[in-house]
């Protein structure tokens, strides 16, 4: 095995740093939709909303049908969207489907006991939605959820084929220019590492207070 070349890898960071703060942005916005996305198409299919549950469905599959790249492709190169926008909205298409399928899961886990309790307090059903049943419901999403942020974060590698300036990009430009491979590689490795950690960090402790609040072990 070759020396690594250091002083290249510390040249390196202003430039994966500046990237990683573009990968951010297009993850926590593009995450952040997806939620949004996600529980509405949920209380939708959880309420049974007339006309509007064959195309929630057929929105989901194929959102998780089809992968990241197309959609991108399709986007940027096909409805000609500019290369930030584009992998946003590509990342909200696609987290919003397995976002819903979370909701989902946990709508239809909250006891009828609970519905049926509110229903006897004379709330609405928004209300029961909203303050009854939401919150039961996220506590059991939480593990899903996060499974979800940290899959959408990994997939903003991607993006660098709509000619978005990510860590990925980053590294292919060094790899390009001074064909030092191994560093290159080195460098995006430990920066998602570095993007990465403190996520699942993160959710590994909210999964740990929801099951102590929850089951109080």
């Amino acid at each position: 095995m070759l020396p690594l070349d250091y002083d290249n890898m510390l040249d390196s960071l202003p430039l994966f740093a500046k990237a990683a703060l573009t990968t951010l942005k297009i993850s926590s916005a593009g995450i952040v939709f997806a939620l949004v996305i996600g529980l509405a198409c949920a209380f939708l299919l959880y309420l049974r909303t007339p006309y509007v549950g064959r195309p929630v469905r057929a929105y989901i599959e194929l959102s998780r049908n089809t992968p990241l790249l197309v959609q991108l492709f399709l986007l940027h190169f096909g409805l000609k969207v500019d290369a930030l926008p584009c992998s946003i909205m590509a990342l909200a298409f696609l987290g919003g489907g397995y976002m819903a399928e979370a909701f989902r899961g946990g709508l239809e886990a909250v006891e009828k006991a609970q519905i049926e309790s509110a229903m006897s307090l004379g709330l609405s059903r928004w209300q029961m939605l909203w303050f009854v049943i939401l919150p039961q419901a996220l506590i059991v999403a939480v593990p899903a959820l996060g499974a979800n942020v940290i899959f959408l974060l990994k997939e903003t590698s991607v993006v660098s084929v709509v000619a978005v300036t990510d860590i990925v990009a980053v590294a292919k430009d060094l790899i390009s220019l001074y064909y030092e491979t191994t560093e290159a590689l080195i460098m995006l490795v430990l920066v998602y590492l570095v993007l990465l950690l403190p996520v699942c960090l993160a959710i590994k402790y909210l999964e740990r207070r929801v099951r102590h609040a929850t089951f109080g072990n």
